[in-house]
Parts: C-alpha cells; structure tokens; sequence
C-alpha cells in the first residue's frame, strides 16, 4: 500500500503493480503490437515492390516508429493509462498524486521504453523495477508516473456487534439530540473495526469515545460497563429511536395504531385509564353517568282484562297503562 498526496493535500492510499504483473502487461502489449507490425510489414512489402531498397527501407522504419512507438502512446494517451496489456492485468498508469495521465507523460514514456525494454530486452526496465521502492521503471521516474493495481480486492463489511443483554434498554432515558453525526459515525467505525486493534489501543480509542458520548449526552458513562459495551448500547438505542421514528406509523413498532407505552421510556406517572365507550354498562371507574333511557312500553293488556284497567285507572286517578281511556 502506497500513500499518495494530491494538490488539495487529500492522501490516497494506492496499491503499486509488481514486478510479475507489469511484466505479463508488457508481454500483452509487446505481442499485440509485434503481430500489428509483422501484418502491416507484409503489406508493404507486397505493395513497395516495384520501389527502391531506399524507400522500401524508410517505410519499414516509419511503420516500426508508429506502431512500436506511437501505438502505445496513443492507446495510453486515449484511454487515460490503460493499454491492452494493463486492462487484461487490471493496472493503469497514473500521475505521482493520483490524477489521469496525459500526453507528455505518455510520450516520455514511450521514448525511454524504447532503450530500456526493446533496446535491452527489458533488463533496464526490471532492474529499475526492482530498485524502486513503489516499482517504477525509468519511464515512470522521468515522466512523474505510477503503475497501480485497480482490482482491488472489497474489503468485508465491518460486523456492527449487538450490545450485551444486561445492557438493554439502560439508556432508554439519554438525550440523544446533541450528539452530531461525525461522532456517531466515528463510533460506528470503532465497533465494526475494534476487533483489527491493538487491545490497550482499542481500551484508549473507546474510552475517549465514550467520554465525549457521554459528554454530549450529559449524563456520566457507568464507571462498570466497558467502553465498547457502552458504546453499542448507546449507538443501539440511537438506532431504535431511528427505526420508531420512521415507522412510528405502523402497530409492530408502537405506532397510533398500537399500545404506546412500550416505546416511551418508563416515567413515574401512572397511564391515563382508557376512555369509556360510547356503548355498554356504566363501570365504576367510568366518566359522568349518561341521561336515563325511557322506560319501555308495558305489553298491551288482554281483552279480558281490559274492563279491570278501565276500573283502576278511574278509581286512581292516573291510568295505568299510560293511555287515558275515551270518555
């Protein structure tokens, strides 16, 4: 791994080609190239007959100084550091802070690889390769270049670990809304990355986390939970709140459609009891009694006993069925 500092001070981490697979690029490029030169060659062989030894000579160099020469610089030029060669090996070449390489890199180039790879057969080049420490050839020393590595293998997901059980739902009650995204960020980061430290550089990088945690929460860390628990406990919490935020809406995560009261932090006052219904027996606990229903209609009496009621409701005064009878 090689550190790169560009113009605007950024460092980038680059992978330099070895020796073998800049090698086995040349080779691509050279066999493309020497079957190019060998098909145009024949061709003007056979259409420069009729000339001179003269003029068959200058064309045959012309051909080798385009194809040999200018082919791979074009082909560099145009497609921003890769050739065949480099494509089949996943390289490309760039400059020495990490940006595209253009015209006059790729001249110098090709004209010093023309005395240290075809003049001596590449010895030049692999001596050169070997000596540097990021593996430049005299080519890339002079033109300001690098050959990097593009297929990078991704490196894993980082594992976020849960935090202990015994630790669930302790800091239902922080105060969460200070703490800004960078450091949260920075927290995440340690968690999924804490098992690649140093034990000891692990212990300081998570105190110091939790402190400033703590510090933007307002509340103490305990002094018996450790800084890595404290902090997936925290982060956990961060990512509860999150998940009830944005689907407060449904009844699986204590929305308005659902019981409330286990989603909200624990507090000292009792629950409100639920509102009485509109419909049903009036309980104890319930609201202001409702106004009396009317009382129902008593059966109509039998004609046999109609003369009786007739009798009773003149005798009392008030009629007893609730119907005065006709006079």
């Amino acid at each position: 791994m090689s550190e790169l500092v560009t113009g605007e001070a950024v460092a980038l981490e680059l992978r330099p080609a070895k020796l073998p697979s800049r090698a086995l690029a040349v080779l691509l490029d050279l066999a493309v190239a020497v079957a190019v030169y060998v098909a145009v060659t024949i061709v003007l062989v056979a259409s420069t007959a009729s000339l001179d030894m003269a003029a068959q000579t200058a064309l045959s160099l012309a051909a080798f100084l385009l194809i040999l020469v200018g082919g791979p610089i074009a082909v560099e030029t145009l497609s921003h550091g890769r050739s065949l060669g480099k494509m089949a090996c996943g390289l490309r070449v760039v400059r020495d802070d990490g940006g595209p390489i253009r015209f006059r890199h790729s001249l110098v180039r090709g004209l010093i690889g023309v005395i240290e790879i075809l003049m001596t057969f590449g010895v030049v080049a692999c001596i050169a390769s070997l000596v540097s420490a990021r593996g430049r050839r005299l080519g890339d020393v002079f033109a300001g270049t690098l050959v990097v590595r593009e297929r990078v293998p991704a490196p894993a997901a980082g594992f976020l670990p849960p935090p202990p059980p015994w630790l669930a739902g302790r800091f239902s009650g922080l105060d969460l809304s200070a703490v800004p995204d960078d450091l949260w960020l920075a927290v995440r980061q340690y968690l999924t990355r804490m098992g690649q430290l140093d034990a000891q550089v692990g212990w300081a990088m998570g105190e110091r986390l939790a402190a400033d945690v703590a510090a933007r929460t307002g509340a103490p860390a305990p002094r018996e939970v450790p800084p890595a628990a404290y902090l997936a406990a925290v982060l956990h919490e961060r990512q509860a709140r999150e998940a009830r935020r944005a689907f407060g809406a449904s009844p699986a995560f204590g929305g308005p459609g659902a019981a409330g009261a286990s989603a909200a932090p624990p507090s000292d006052y009792p629950p409100a009891p639920p509102a009485a219904p509109h419909a049903g027996p009036a309980g104890p606990f319930s609201g202001p009694a409702p106004a009396p229903a009317p009382a129902p209609r008593p059966a109509a009496p039998s004609p046999s006993a109609g003369s009786d009621v007739s009798r009773d409701a003149s005798e009392g005064g008030r009629p007893g069925t609730g119907f005065v009878p006709p006079a």
